[in-house]
């Protein structure tokens, strides 16, 4: 139940704070004062689209807030959760904010929310019926959806729209397995040249690094041997060498440290470190000899890492500097491609398990497709005559409905069933036909329903699907619309017999509707200034 309606700097209206109640709210006044600017708020709030124009002139922003009272009924409670919106408690408070740049800004409970939620949340909140709303009767998808609810359909539909979704998926899953297969020839002659060319180079775990190693080492080979060489002979080979002299100081220390014992260590440290560079020398000697100025291996080399580096930006992914992980790549993606290549020759046993899951799901779908058009025919009869009857006693005496259910034609030819094409809402279209006077052959609402007799055949399908909607608020803007004298009566009464279910808010130019207002509030507007 939409409990406060607070409205600022919109259209002309500088700041209003309106307490609906329960039952039948009506709003009446003189046309042109305002009365279906609430509707436009109310609009807004709960999802329409925001308008520049709406923003009252000279002001930044206009502003819509609404406070929904959502009783203890879970079921509403479950709508609104479906739409992304957490409730604590039993109120909902939703906020819309205009620019005058046509920018917009959405809360509910205080969070921002989308558009997309506002809209979602509107199907669980209100029902308008605005003139727009009035041509929205016209189209064929609103009478299918007027049709499931009658007949309590809302479940199977719901069931239908699940299978439809998972025959969707197997279709999908379906498709692409046999996508594969049809180029399944290219594919697998591609996956073996890439596992044949990533296993003749066998890259293996920090191969570049050390083959940029020893390609330093053979580039300057010369350079190493010369310094390692020099370094020996300083130390050890040629006459007067440090070692030599090394050797003496030690031998004088060591008798001076008979004679003074502080000496001792001393002799002692300077010992070992020339043990430590005769080693060190030794060494430098080795290195000198072994390295080998090699052009050759160094061809190898360069050719080597040329090799791995392209196998690298080929299959690793890598495109700039080299990581470290190089190698790991290119051998991951061998693996992958191992694996598809597998995948590959088991494909015929892949797409025989696939179909089967399909034609399971298509299965399922179709049954419950199936049953939901048998049902839609069994309901379309009764709800054409409900409507009739609430047609009889709103002064159209000489009209009847009935709600044609014919198959949806065209599609693909496997996703049909019977004949007709499978959407997620069945194998059905419906439309209401009209005889507005007796003995007028039956032709679709859209071609012969004028405008009184458009707001009368809404109002009479509200009053049949009365209890059996979701929205909590029915609204009503200018319902009245073509009709006067004892007619507008009849529909003030039938009004009232839909406010008994729901909250109803009904906009209106006629006393015999507003007399049977629970609630009963008049729209005027005043000039002050400018």
């Amino acid at each position: 139940m939409l409990s406060v309606l607070r409205v600022r700097q919109l259209a002309i209206i500088d700041e209003l704070e309106v307490v609906f109640g329960s039952g039948l709210n009506v709003l009446t006044g003189e046309t042109g004062a305002g009365k279906s600017i609430l509707v436009d708020a109310l609009q807004l709030v709960l999802g329409g689209r925001a308008r520049p124009e709406l923003v009252r002139t000279g002001a930044p922003q206009a502003e819509v807030e609404a406070l929904f009272d959502l009783g203890d009924d879970p079921a509403t409670l479950d709508r609104v959760r479906a739409a992304g919106v957490e409730v604590e408690g039993a109120e909902l408070v939703v906020r819309r904010v205009v620019t005058a740049q046509g920018r917009s800004r959405a809360y509910v409970n205080g969070h921002l929310t989308t558009q997309s939620q506002l809209e979602a949340l509107a199907a669980g909140l209100a029902d308008i019926s605005s003139q727009h709303e009035h041509h929205r009767l016209l189209e064929p998808s609103v009478h299918l959806d007027c049709l499931d609810a009658f007949g309590r359909l809302e479940g199977r539909r719901e069931a239908l729209g699940d299978a439809f979704v998972a025959l969707e998926a197997a279709d999908h899953a379906l498709t692409e397995a046999r996508a594969r297969v049809s180029g399944r020839g290219e594919r697998e002659d591609l996956l073996r040249f890439q596992l044949k060319e990533i296993d003749e180079v066998n890259p293996q775990p920090g191969e570049l690094a050390a083959l940029a190693s020893e390609r330093e080492r053979l580039r300057y080979a010369e350079k190493l041997a010369r310094a390692a060489g020099e370094a020996e002979e300083a130390l050890y080979t040629r006459d007067g060498a440090m070692l030599d002299e090394l050797s003496t100081l030690v031998n004088r220390l060591e008798e001076a440290g008979r004679v003074d014992a502080q000496l001792a260590p001393i002799a002692e440290a300077l010992e070992s470190a020339r043990a430590q560079l005769e080693e060190a020398a030794r060494d430098l000697g080795h290195y000198a000899r072994d390295v080998r100025v090699d052009p050759q291996r160094l061809g190898e080399v360069d050719e080597r890492m040329h090799r791995v580096q392209r196998l690298v930006r080929k299959y690793g992914g890598v495109s700039g500097a080299l990581p470290e992980d190089a190698e790991a790549r290119v051998r991951d993606h061998r693996a992958a491609a191992a694996a598809e290549l597998a995948a590959l020759g088991s494909a015929e046993e892949q797409i025989t398990a696939l179909e089967a899951a399909r034609a399971t799901a298509f299965a399922a779908a179709a049954g419950i497709a199936r049953a939901m058009s048998s049902a839609r025919r069994e309901v379309a009869g009764a709800l054409g005559t409900a409507v009739s009857a609430e047609l009889v006693s709103l002064g159209m005496g000489g009209a009847s409905v009935w709600v044609r259910v014919t198959p949806i034609e065209g599609g693909r030819s496997d996703l049909q069933v019977d004949g007709a094409r499978l959407t997620a809402g069945g194998l059905d279209r419906a439309e209401f036909l009209i005889s507005p006077n007796r003995g007028e052959e039956a032709r679709p609402l859209r071609k012969v329903a004028s405008g009184g007799e458009l707001s009368r055949t809404m109002l009479a399908i509200k009053r049949v699907l009365a209890g059996l909607g979701p929205a909590g608020l029915y609204v009503f803007d200018e319902v009245d619309t073509g009709v006067g004298g004892a007619v507008s009566e009849v529909i003030g009464r039938k009004l009232r017999e839909v406010a008994r279910h729901h909250q109803v808010l009904c906009i209106t130019h006629l006393a015999p509707i507003a007399v049977y207002a629970d609630r009963h509030f008049l729209v005027r507007k005043d000039v002050v200034g400018e």
